[in-house]
Formats: structure tokens, C-alpha cells, sequence
């Protein structure tokens, strides 16, 4: 309930949970590696989708209604909702009341740095919970939408919700081999800095100085997904920004290195649950080519 909160946390974001009939997404200035935003849907919201970040936030009004992990899942105003990168789950309103939530999608190497150790990425098993800590920071970095977030504030934010989320997993850490790890991060930048073109698999062989089958191994156990998909997410995180800027489909799709736009659109939906159209629609974006 809204009290897990606790004190000037529960009445900020209380005022800010009045329902809302239309349908929106609300975007904060990103950060890297974390961004916010803001959903109100009044009943259906998301298709089934996967994104390769940490999916942390706060249910402010109504019921939140998700499939995650061959289970329905529920969430009441103040509890904490966290899904781990690479996880299949879809989002609705629970009830014809709608729904108000705020999120922040953290990406996996800022949790690695985070906990100093490498190891595998904690695993919260109930992806709902009543827990006032980290409903706390949550709100510390949810509360104002229209600022970006101070680099000191993103830095502490960051550390406590790590240090939460190994709480919360309560698993052994399973270490990756240290060299390895460093050759894994090579990959990480230099896929990052040539998301929009094909890349190779003998490309990432040379730059890491591991086999192709040993990299992906160790990619996944690092950053819960594969090179492949961590490549197709920077390219649609591009398109999504630049269907916010109102660039028509047809060229994004050309920019982000799709074959055309359904190409495009097939994908876009399979990570964020939406076609690029409804995104527009729901952010605000204007003039795209849907």
C-alpha cells in the first residue's frame, strides 16, 4: 500500500497519483545507462515485449497488471516493481479504475560497476514487493520528471538500488573470469559504437580475442543478453528517438540499419510492446509516417 513509502516520500508522489483518462507516456531527460518515464493507460498497455535493461519502478494509481515469468502479476499503489533484462512480460490496467505508474530502466553494466564484484547480475525472484528502502530511492529519482537528474544523485541512486537488488536476490554470485570480463566490456563499447551498420561475428573475435561461441557465453552471464540483441536494442532505442524528434518511418528505418519499415516495426514492437505509431501517439510525437 501507498504507507510503504513512508513519510514526505509517500506524499510527493501521492499528490501525484489523481487518475488520468488519457492514455500517455511521459519521458524524462535521460541519463546514461538509466532512463524514467512516466505510463497511464486505462486499460490495455503493453504487448509482450523484453527490453536488455532492469525494469524498476513504482505503481502510483490502480492496478498494475502484467505477465511475467508464466504467471499473472499484480501490483497495488506503492509497491515496488522490479523485472530483470532479457525477461518476457506485457502491462495493463488490472481494473476499468486505469493505471499510473513510473519506471526506471536501468541498464546491466551500471549494476556490475555498481556492485564492485564481477558476477552475475542479482535476480529478484518476486517481481513485486512492499519494501520502504527502495521504494524510497525510487522515489528520490521518480519524483521530478521534468529535470534531469543531478550525476551525484544518479550515482548514489544507482549504488542503493544495486545494493537493494542483492538483497532482495539473496543468490550466490557466480563469478565470470576477470580477463574475460574486460574482453566482454571491449565488445560492450564497440557494439555500442557501431550499433547503426551490420556487424561481424570475426569483428567481436578480433576485438575481444575470444571465440565466438565463449563470447557469447560469457556476453549473456554478464549483461543477461546476447551481442545480437544488445546491438537490435541500441538501434531501436536510435529509432525511438528519433520518432520523438518526428523523423518519418520510412527514413528511421533506413538510418537504424532495418530493411524497411515493417522490418522496423516488427521489431520495435517485439522490445517495447508497442508499434511506433501507438509510441507517437502516446509520447506526444508528432508528423512520423506511421
Amino acid at each position: 500500500m501507498m504507507d510503504v513509502l513512508g513519510d514526505e516520500s509517500a506524499r510527493r508522489l501521492g499528490r501525484l497519483c489523481e487518475p488520468s483518462l488519457q492514455d500517455a507516456i511521459v519521458a524524462a531527460p535521460p541519463n546514461p545507462g538509466l532512463e524514467r518515464i512516466e505510463a497511464r493507460f486505462a486499460a490495455d498497455g503493453y504487448d509482450l515485449h523484453r527490453h536488455d535493461t532492469y525494469a524498476i519502478g513504482l505503481t502510483l494509481h490502480g492496478v498494475q497488471s502484467f505477465w511475467y515469468r508464466g504467471m499473472r502479476r499484480y501490483s497495488l499503489p506503492g509497491n515496488v516493481i522490479v523485472l530483470h533484462p532479457d525477461e518476457l512480460h506485457d502491462g495493463s490496467a488490472g481494473t476499468e479504475e486505469g493505471l499510473r505508474y513510473r519506471m526506471l530502466y536501468l541498464e546491466p553494466s551500471l549494476v556490475l560497476d555498481s556492485l564492485g564484484d564481477v558476477g552475475s547480475l542479482p535476480f529478484v525472484s518476486n517481481p513485486v514487493f512492499a519494501d520502504p528502502a527502495i521504494a524510497a530511492i525510487l522515489s528520490t529519482a521518480l519524483g521530478n520528471l521534468d529535470e534531469e537528474l543531478d550525476e551525484l544523485l544518479v550515482d548514489d541512486v544507482i549504488s542503493r538500488l544495486t545494493q537493494g537488488l542483492a538483497r532482495l536476490a539473496r543468490q550466490a554470485v557466480k563469478p565470470v573470469d576477470r580477463p574475460a570480463a574486460r574482453q566482454v566490456a571491449l565488445v560492450r563499447d564497440y557494439l555500442e559504437a557501431h550499433a547503426l551498420r551490420l556487424v561481424k561475428s570475426h569483428e567481436l573475435e578480433a576485438v575481444s580475442g575470444l571465440d565466438r561461441y565463449t563470447l557469447s557465453r560469457h556476453f549473456r552471464a554478464l549483461y543477461a543478453t546476447s551481442p545480437h540483441r544488445f546491438l537490435l536494442m541500441r538501434r531501436l532505442k536510435r529509432a525511438r528517438d528519433m520518432i520523438g524528434m518526428g523523423e518519418p518511418l520510412a527514413e528511421i528505418a533506413v538510418e537504424t540499419g532495418f530493411s524497411d519499415q515493417s522490418h522496423l516495426n516488427r521489431q520495435f514492437k517485439k522490445a517495447f510492446g508497442l508499434t511506433p505509431g501507438r509510441w507517437a501517439a502516446l509520447t506526444g510525437a508528432d508528423g512520423i509516417g506511421v
